[in-house]
């Protein structure tokens, strides 16, 4: 197994964390539903001082994000193409570049005070990446890195990519693990620039379905990755919910007016 970024072990903010870590599993969760979910529940984190963490785990409908390192130009898609594969494109506000969201990648959003923690962002995204390298080792799957780029391949391409932003020290966005995705539109679509690909690494992704040759279910990745995100966040008492109560809130349509127009 490649040696990974790692981070100290010998520094209090290292020691078991006296919360569980919230997963809240969402099953396939529209992106601008997350986007709000992720703001409101960033906002509450700011003004927690427990420094508990909080993580959305979810799959997408199909949608092309595109961070700060993305350009137009690594969409190798016309626009009238995009629209016949019912893609949209989302400008957001994150590191890393393009991903395309599908049914068969899991999306995993892990909302972390990171001052709180003493944690660096170079520090955070080391904890993330080994969390998803052991979980691959774990399903007998070799991962392999380009340092200093954070993310994980395989042969056939990008199998995790790391793309977070921190905002007033709480971190949002976060890492998206390629399982059994259709695979069609992957090749059009740069998760890496071109032209800061190394030798033996690809700039699109790949999936772990293809690296293993054999069928493997987004359920199976996500129990096995769970406890190693959990481990790498720095605690192994994790709880796991079903949805979240603000989901509710949030979609509420707004209240008709009582007076209507003649």
């Amino acid at each position: 197994m490649p040696k990974f970024p790692q981070f100290s072990g010998s520094r209090a903010t290292d020691r078991p964390a006296p919360f569980a870590v919230e997963f809240h599993l969402l099953s396939t969760l529209p992106y601008d539903d997350f986007l709000a979910l992720q703001r409101r529940l960033a906002y509450e984190a700011g003004g927690q001082e427990d420094g508990r963490i909080v993580v959305l785990v979810c799959e997408h409908p199909w949608l092309i994000s595109v961070g700060r390192r993305g350009s137009r130009g690594h969409i190798r898609l016309t626009n009238e193409q995009l629209r016949a594969r019912q893609l949209r494109v989302r400008w957001v506000s994150r590191g890393g570049g393009c991903v395309l969201h599908g049914p068969g990648q899991v999306a995993v959003y892990p909302i972390t005070p990171l001052d709180r923690h003493g944690w660096t962002v170079g520090e955070y995204l080391a904890r993330l990446q080994q969390g998803i390298a052991k979980t691959l080792s774990d399903l007998c799957l070799r991962p392999t890195t380009f340092p200093p780029s954070f993310g994980i391949w395989g042969r056939s391409g990008q199998l995790a990519s790391c793309c977070v932003a921190v905002r007033n020290g709480i971190s949002c966005h976060g890492v998206f693990v390629n399982v059994n995705p259709m695979m069609t539109n992957f090749s059009f679509v740069d998760v890496v620039p071109p032209e800061e690909v190394s030798e033996g690494q690809k700039s699109t992704m790949g999936c772990l379905a293809a690296e293993r040759r054999q069928a493997i279910s987004v359920p199976k990745v996500r129990a096995a990755l769970i406890p190693n995100l959990a481990a790498a966040l720095g605690t192994d008492h994790y709880h796991l919910t079903t949805g979240h109560p603000l989901l509710v809130t949030l979609r509420k349509p707004p209240r008709e007016s009582r007076h209507r127009a003649s």
